[in-house]
């Protein structure tokens, strides 16, 4: 009889388990039965990423916000995850609930960028959704998408059964209660579509038609519906709702933004005309400094989190940013927790928000020239000279930072070699003033180059971009002429560059070109591990279609892939920017200036939302003889040290995370629980606290410990003990909390317990007497390239069988040397692969101090 398995029953086979873990701080979980709409938010890319992405966490607190809405999260498996839940039958489940996806009502899908296509695929696949629409019957869920790349979504329309074009915060309960309503009406897919077709910014790709001329050309796009001729974005007029972002969700393992995001501001009109973001996402709309202190004074309090991050498509441009940013890094920084603002223009980061910035620790410095020469900039109405970029790199040189990384795209409308020259001379001008800065040290110069890729909506839609082979001679071009030491040269891989530019600007033929390639293995395309243009290239020969015309120019009069969606931005704003271009005349920026009449706003509902600058400013002229740095985790001196050790158990699937990620786990229970610890010194301050020796992933412990520093004593340690076990994850428990002396066992003697699914035989037992009965026994391990043996025998004080299926196994661990781990001793002894014995579990059951031999 076959093995029935469930999706988490193979995590010991996987690298990275706790990407599929879920139980991650404020999850939510509903009951099913009395849901009457169970919803499944599915990011198509690996979890580090999509927990990255502030708009799914949005969606699915607001949509959790209704009693009868159910919502669960869902991530694109990596490559070992598929390969098993294929082997095993396995359908992919959902986060929260563990259940297949196709159990829900509703998928959808966040289609956040080209490269990630392929994703849709995998999901739908593994939870067995025919890949198109109109394959599908009734009984299966809707597919939804939203996102950044909805606004020309037609290759991969075939696949969606309706679309979200722009912000999606009161589209989506429109949405989910239209279904609702329709469920229990018991209507039928066709009329749920089209009662969806008549909210405001929702597409049903059925409800169209491209046609096509004979050389492949679209003609024309035709409505097949004559009440919904066009699709017009959906435009929240404020961002003042906050409910939904006061209780962010904390990942269990490392993602790739691992911060709390703070949304100071949506939407940009600094009109630089490559920047697709600028135009779908318009007008600009603030949120008020009390509205942003308390997303983040609660949102650090909810979370644990010791990063916040500012964001918005130009951070530095929010209008009462020189004082809200004071008032938060007084507010935090003596918790150790510092204000990032990833998206910074060069000539609105002054010297006093760097040095507000470094007062915790100095996080990422990255400065977007685009262009190497004035001349180019004027050309994408970038708006900054030279001199701003060189004043700011000075400013930020002289305030300590050693790293810069510049950014720069080859391949903008009218460049030439000049124009690369320049990035190289720009890269060498920022460096020497690195070195006259008077900073200390030796400064370091990242140049990041990627390929321009024309982008629908926006002035540049209609230019060429590059070919593959323009794009190496372009890098190659730039390594000759870039210095070897002091200034390091990274670069976007044109081959995915070429595959992001056929898809920006595709149209429906494509989606035969991503079944064809998804068939011969294409996986992950925007990871270059993954990556392979081999797979795309012999599928377009299949599917008889030139990817390389898909990169070419098009006419201004040209029917365009996108022409039924509408981003709210007239066309002939755009056809005019597209001239400018060439002319290298300058838009200015309509929060400072006139209305530059692109066509967003109506100025009833839907206009810009600039707090009053000049206020702000007065406030900032009154309050700046009061402004001084209060002190920080980092420049406390003299503080006295109380310790405890917090004796806790980690029971269930939570022994899949690793060591480092059980760390930052404490170190935010800690902050949510309101316990305050010393801190390091140091360029990176964080909580002084020790860790006993790192559990093997997938061992499960009755007793773990870490050993907490504090500023001050604890009164009361068994409400100390509540308080704890509030924050924790499932699986966490604390057991015990006492007074310390600090020190950390040197040597310690673990104790473990492993059941095995196989039977011990005599030959096993006797291996096991064998190896006690010896006094060396060697295994090999390769670190970082290197074969390295290790005697393993001094490292086992016991090892016993219990019964068939049962072993005892005591391992002394010394600090700073290597250990041993219980199946890896398990596997040597009994001359079985590693592999094998995945499916064992691992109990530690106690630990000894002994004495330092």
């Amino acid at each position: 009889m076959k093995q029935h398995f469930e999706q988490r029953d193979i995590l010991p086979l996987i690298n990275k388990p706790g990407r599929y873990l879920g139980h991650e701080y404020n999850g939510i979980v509903k009951e099913w039965d009395t849901s009457t709409l169970r919803c499944a938010l599915i990011f198509p890319d690996l979890y580090e990423i999509g927990m990255s992405h502030q708009g799914l966490q949005i969606l699915y607190h607001i949509l959790n916000s209704n009693k009868k809405i159910l919502a669960e999260r869902c991530y694109c498996p990596a490559i070992d995850m598929e390969k098993l839940l294929r082997e095993h039958s396995i359908a992919l489940c959902s986060l929260e609930s563990n259940r297949p996806l196709l159990q829900f009502d509703v998928i959808g899908f966040t289609l956040p960028y080209e490269l990630c296509y392929t994703n849709i695929l995998t999901v739908l696949d593994l939870a067995g959704i025919p890949f198109r629409a109109a394959d599908r019957d009734d009984t299966m869920p809707i597919i939804l998408g939203g996102g950044s790349c909805s606004l020309n979504p037609e290759p991969v329309a075939d696949f969606f059964d309706a679309i979200l074009l722009g912000d999606g915060e009161e589209a989506v309960v429109e949405i989910a209660k239209c279904i609702q309503t329709a469920k229990k009406a018991e209507l039928s897919k066709r009329d749920i579509l089209l009662k969806l077709a008549a909210i405001t910014g929702v597409y049903i790709p059925s409800l169209f038609e491209p046609v096509y001329n004979t050389t492949g050309r679209i003609s024309e796009i035709k409505a097949l519906n004559p009440e919904f001729k066009t699709v017009n974005k959906r435009i929240l007029s404020d961002l003042s709702a906050l409910d939904h972002l006061l209780h962010p969700l904390v990942p269990n393992s490392k993602i790739v933004h691992d911060r709390l995001g703070v949304e100071v501001a949506r939407g940009c009109t600094r009109g630089c005309r490559f920047c697709q973001a600028g135009i779908i996402y318009r007008p600009v709309r603030e949120r008020s400094p009390e509205q942003i202190f308390e997303l983040a004074d609660k949102g650090i309090l909810n979370s644990g989190f010791d990063e916040l991050a500012l964001l918005s498509l130009s951070t530095g441009d929010y209008s009462c940013l020189g004082t809200t940013l004071p008032q938060l890094m007084d507010r935090f920084a003596d918790e150790a927790i510092s204000v990032s603002m990833p998206s910074m223009r060069v000539g609105t980061l002054t010297q006093d928000l760097m040095d507000q910035i470094k007062r915790v620790r100095k996080t990422g410095f990255t400065l977007a020239p685009e262009a190497g020469s004035e001349r180019l900039r004027r050309v994408i109405n970038k708006g900054i000279t030279e001199e701003d970029l060189l004043q700011t790199s000075n400013d930020a040189f002289s305030l300590g930072w050693k790293v810069m990384k510049l950014y720069f795209m080859i391949g903008l409308p009218s460049e030439t070699d000049d124009d690369i020259n320049a990035i190289a001379d720009l890269a060498i001008k920022t460096k020497k003033v690195g070195s006259q800065s008077g900073g200390r040290g030796r400064q370091q110069i990242n140049v990041s180059i990627g390929t321009f890729v024309p982008k629908p909506h926006t002035p540049f839609q209609w230019n060429a971009q590059i070919s593959m082979a323009e794009s190496h001679e372009k890098i190659r071009h730039l390594k000759r002429a870039l210095p070897r030491k002091g200034i390091n040269l990274k670069w976007q891989d044109p081959e995915q560059s070429f595959l992001e530019g056929v898809f920006s600007r595709g149209d429906r033929r494509l989606s035969q070109l991503l079944e064809t390639a998804w068939n011969k293995g294409a996986r992950l395309d925007g990871w270059s591990d993954f990556f392979q243009l081999s797979h795309w290239q012999e599928a377009a020969e299949e599917c008889s279609l030139s990817l390389d015309d898909f990169l070419r120019e098009r006419h201004l009069d040209e029917v365009l892939p996108w022409q039924h969606l509408s981003s709210g931005v007239d066309e002939n704003f755009l056809k005019e920017e597209f001239h400018k271009s060439h002319t290298e005349d300058y838009t200015p920026d309509c929060r400072y200036h006139d209305c530059q009449k692109c066509g967003v706003c109506d100025f009833k509902t839907v206009q810009p939302i600039v707090i009053d600058r000049k206020r702000e400013q007065q406030q900032q002229t009154d309050n700046s003889s009061q402004t001084t740095h209060t002190p920080n985790g980092n420049a406390s001196q003299n503080m006295p040290h109380f310790y405890y050790v917090v004796n806790y158990s980690r029971l269930g699937d939570i022994c899949y995370l690793g060591h480092l990620e059980i760390l930052q786990i404490v170190f935010r229970v800690l902050r949510r629980a309101k316990i305050k610890t010393n801190f390091s010194k140091g360029f990176n301050p964080s909580p002084k606290v020790s860790f006993g020796p790192a559990l093997p992933v997938g061992t499960q412990s009755l007793a773990e410990y870490f050993i907490m520093d504090l500023p001050a004593p604890l009164d009361n340690l068994a409400d100390i003990k509540k308080r704890l076990n509030k924050q924790v994850p499932p699986g966490l428990e604390v057991l015990s909390i006492t007074l310390s002396s600090g020190s950390v066992p040197q040597r310690v003697l673990n104790s473990y317990r492993i059941s095995l699914k196989q039977i011990l035989g005599d030959k096993d037992e006797q291996l096991i007497k064998d190896f006690m009965d010896k006094e060396q026994f060697f295994i090999k391990r390769i670190r970082k390239g290197k074969m390295k043996e290790i005697n393993i025998r001094p490292l086992v004080s016991s090892f016993e069988p219990i019964d068939q299926h049962t072993l005892s196994i005591e391992l002394i661990n010394k600090a700073s040397e290597a250990g041993a781990k219980p199946l890896e001793v398990l596997a040597a002894v009994l001359e079985q692969s590693p592999g094998n014995l995945l499916t064992a579990t691992v109990f530690k059951t106690g630990w000894l101090e002994l004495e330092v031999s």
